[in-house]
């Protein structure tokens, strides 16, 4: 996946596969950003974590964008349940409801919420789940709901798409 031929974003010494290549790890899976480094690491690519930091904090919305733009409109039916963050340890609601299936669907945002050490401002906690969502949807399809062969087919589109969108993204 890491293409170190292609050419360095304006600006920036590493190619853009590198860097769309930190960003996906850092939003597919629950690895904090140290992670990330060491992943780069093995691959003969040394960066520090804050710079992987200042990747995800400028291109990942980009690539949100990207998906977004992708993707079919949302329907015109929305679900509210009950999730509740806390930030700074007060939670926005007193009351955290029933547990309900709905509630299966944040586990991994509730993963990565321990990993970070609990958000630190609701800023935060929007931008990374803004482009947590659409990264994780785009990589975890319904995978009980396809054969091997079109979950496989479903990930390679995936990476073909990411692929194309690293492609896509400016300095």
């Amino acid at each position: 996946m890491i293409d170190i031929e292609a050419p360095p974003l304006k600006g920036y010494r590493l190619p853009r596969s590198i860097i769309a290549y930190a960003v996906w790890a850092y939003h597919r899976f629950a690895l904090n950003l140290r992670d990330v480094e060491d992943l780069l690491a093995g691959r003969g690519v040394q960066v520090s974590y804050e710079t992987i930091r200042a990747w995800v904090a400028r291109f990942g919305p980009q690539f949100a964008a990207c998906i977004r733009r992708d993707r079919p409109a949302a329907a015109d039916k929305w679900h509210v349940d009950e999730v509740v963050i806390s930030i700074r340890g007060r939670k926005h609601c007193a009351h955290k409801g029933l547990n309900n299936r709905a509630e299966a669907s944040h586990r991994h945002a509730r993963r990565r919420e321990k990993i970070m050490g609990r958000f630190k401002s609701p800023r935060q906690a929007q931008r990374f789940l803004s482009v947590h969502d659409k990264t994780a949807t785009l990589f975890r399809p319904k995978r009980h709901r396809l054969t091997a062969a079109s979950y496989r087919h479903a990930r390679a589109d995936a990476f073909s798409l990411w692929a194309d969108f690293a492609a896509e993204i400016t300095a």
